[in-house]
Formats: C-alpha cells, sequence, structure tokens
C-alpha cells in the first residue's frame, strides 16, 4: 500500500472539515502548509486533484475535489463579521448535480449569555438532515454540542483538565469516554517540546492510541501507534515514525515496527515566490508526487503567480 505523508491531501481534509465535525472552525492559509498571499492552490496527486481558494485575508473561501472528468464536489463559504454564517457543498456525478447528497449548512451565533452556534444541515432536496448546537463557557471553551436528526437527540460534552504543565481534554457521546487528548510540554536543551497523546475509545473502553511529538519549531518529530492489548490491559506500540529535516525541510520518515524498518525520502521544489513554498513533493522508493499549482494575490502592485 502505498504511504501519502502530504501535509495536503483532499482526503484527510474532509475527514476534519466533514458533515459531522466537532467544532464550527476557519480554516486559513497557514493550516494547508502555505506562507504569503496565497489566492488559490491546486493540488494533484497520482489519485486525484483538490483545489483551495483564499480571500485576501488568507481564508478558505472554496474547495473543489475533482475525482475524474465527471464526478466533482464543490464546497463554498460564505463569512461575515468574520463569522463562518454558510457552507454549500454540491456534489456533481456524471456532470450532473447530485441534489440528495448536496447539502447546505446554515449558521446562527448567539454571545449572550456565553457564545452559542447553532448549525441547521439541509440537503438540496430539501431534507432535514442535523441540527448542532455548540454552546461555550465564559472562557470561550467548546464544553457541549447538542445533536438533533431523525434518529434522536445526542449530547457531546468537553471535560478540560490541567495538570503542572497538561491540559487533557476528553470527549464524552451520551456520558461515556469516547476521546481523550493530553497536551504537554517537555523541556529539552534544544528547546520546549510539545507532546500529544489521543486515546480513542469504543463504548468507553480504551482501543487505540497516538503519541506525536513536535520538536520547538513546530515541526513534527515523532509518531507513534499503538493498540490496546486487553490481556495485558495497557496500550502496545504497533510502529514508531521518526522524521528527520534539513534546514526545517522534512527530508526522510523512518518507520519502524517491532520485525520492520522502512525509510521514505522526501524530494522538494520550491517556487520564487517570497516566502517561498514547496510546488513539487517525490517520496521515494515509491516514487509517489504531488504537485501544488500555486497563484498569488499582489504583493505590491504585481501579482505573483507560480505556473
Amino acid at each position: 500500500m502505498k504511504k501519502h505523508y502530504s501535509t495536503l491531501l483532499f482526503v484527510s481534509f474532509f475527514q476534519v472539515f466533514g458533515l459531522w465535525s466537532q467544532e464550527v472552525q476557519i480554516f486559513k492559509v497557514e493550516d494547508f502548509d502555505l506562507r504569503g498571499k496565497v489566492k488559490s492552490c491546486l493540488v494533484i496527486t497520482d489519485y486525484g486533484r483538490e483545489l483551495f481558494e483564499f480571500n485576501e485575508d488568507g481564508i478558505l473561501t472554496k474547495t473543489v475535489t475533482q475525482y475524474n472528468d465527471q464526478d466533482q464536489d464543490i464546497t463554498d463559504y460564505k463569512y461575515e463579521n468574520g463569522e463562518l454564517v454558510e457552507k454549500r457543498m454540491e456534489s456533481y456525478k456524471n456532470n450532473v448535480l447530485d441534489e440528495s447528497t448536496s447539502m447546505a449548512n446554515f449558521y446562527t451565533i448567539d454571545t449572550v449569555p456565553t457564545r452559542k452556534v447553532v448549525e441547521k444541515i439541509i440537503s438540496y432536496d430539501k431534507q432535514f438532515l442535523e441540527r448542532e448546537e455548540y454552546q461555550y463557557d465564559e472562557s470561550g471553551k467548546l464544553v457541549r454540542i447538542i445533536s438533533s436528526n431523525v434518529d434522536g437527540v445526542d449530547e457531546t460534552t468537553f471535560e478540560y483538565t490541567p495538570y503542572k504543565n497538561e491540559l487533557t481534554i476528553s470527549t464524552f457521546t451520551n456520558g461515556i469516554l469516547e476521546k481523550a487528548v493530553r497536551t504537554s510540554e517537555k523541556k529539552t536543551t534544544k528547546g520546549t517540546q510539545k507532546v500529544v497523546l489521543t486515546k480513542e475509545y469504543v463504548d468507553g473502553e480504551p482501543n487505540t492510541a497516538v503519541e506525536e511529538v513536535f520538536h520547538p519549531d513546530g515541526n513534527l518529530f515523532t509518531r507513534e501507534e499503538f493498540l490496546y492489548d486487553l490481556g495485558e490491559k495497557e496500550f502496545v506500540s504497533q510502529k514508531k515514525l521518526f522524521h528527520h529535516y534539513k534546514d526545517g525541510v522534512l527530508d526522510k520518515v523512518t518507520t519502524k515496527t517491532l520485525n520492520t524498518e522502512s525509510v521514505d525520502e522526501f524530494i522538494f521544489q520550491f517556487d520564487s515566490h517570497t516566502p517561498k513554498n514547496w510546488v513539487k513533493q517525490i517520496v521515494t522508493p515509491d516514487n509517489t508526487y504531488t504537485t501544488r499549482v500555486i497563484k498569488y494575490y499582489p504583493e505590491d502592485s504585481k501579482e505573483e503567480t507560480n505556473r
């Protein structure tokens, strides 16, 4: 199976930004490993294309996922006063709009006494899909999501537990633990590393875990995946990935399991823009590639375009 390490893949993007997201998010240029006044970024891989468009404030306004010549998804985002107020996802199959899978998300924001966001999701064929109510505390932290659809009502709650230099955010669905994310800091001779441990639960029982360690500059250092052993009653490491960099740019990823070790090396080409962005990524030995065609807003009076 091919391994894709690109920081900008349309599959992972829609997993994060999908229909049943846990929080209303506004994505910006920097969330896609891009720098500068980017107008659009077309990502081309050997398995599809994804176009991202941004306004001059660097906020995502449109995505186009091209699966083949006949099938694509187009998503548009509308904002008012810095808030997301509408999202429309249109799905085309055989170049025809599929109203049953196309949908509109409408958001209303209330800040009294504390912040509350209500999201209504309706299909293009006028079917009600879901209502989400996001409730926040006085400090602005998300504490509760109430989801309503034809199957009933679910409540997701978030518990924040600080301890010394750690913060654990636990997610409960109808009172049953679903996920726990612990973020902590680790002092090193090169600065402070961030460590993020994410544990996933099934019916309240531990199932999988991932630990990520980040360099002080924010680059991912290691990622270790675990599976819970019911007999030993502990998480057991399945594999660990080591990320190596040269001048801040990813150079190779070493993957180690109990019995194997493999290395993927990365080759990047950058554009001439200031600040520069990478426009081609090749991963060996599989020779998978990702190409990015980036267009920029004018920095001064002349628009810079990478082709």
